[in-house]
């Protein structure tokens, strides 16, 4: 298992891309930061890594895919995606909030972003790993249990 907690960002406009990375980069310090403009790249990358965790901010339309699509191919190798996922959209749609609730998504962001709220989406999940991380430290017997899985 990694020993970072990486950012992969997805969006297909380069502009878009370009900022949500650079935002980022100006608070993150828990891992990488990757940024894709093509799904397929996205994807390829998210493969060829190690079982993990990481944190995914993804334009719900990318093309002729879509944020849940990207999820589905990458779920095996990352399997909190779907809860360590920040969807962005131009306007959330009743459509896009019930995909969100029925893939357990619970971070929704419409553009334009607001910088503070993509921050807190981001802290509130490496906040869960930190936290876990810290139980696993206190208690050693659950420590033992989770390493034998």
């Amino acid at each position: 298992m990694s020993e970072s907690i990486d950012v992969i960002i997805v969006d297909d406009e380069p502009v878009v891309c370009s900022v949500i990375a650079e935002t980022i980069e100006t608070f993150y310090t828990w891992g990488d930061v990757f940024s894709f403009t093509d799904v397929d790249a996205a994807i390829a990358h998210c493969r060829q890594k190690k079982a993990g965790v990481a944190i995914f901010i993804l334009d719900v339309f990318l093309g002729q895919e879509t944020a849940f699509s990207f999820l589905d191919a990458i779920a095996d190798k990352f399997p909190m995606a779907y809860e360590d996922t920040i969807i962005i959209t131009g306007n959330a749609s009743s459509n896009i909030v019930d995909m969100c609730i029925a893939s357990d998504i619970s971070y929704l962001i419409e553009k334009p972003l607001r910088t503070f709220t993509l921050q807190l989406a981001v802290r509130a999940i490496v906040a869960k790993y930190i936290r876990f991380a810290k139980r696993l430290l206190e208690d050693p017997v659950l420590a033992q249990t989770v390493a034998g899985l």
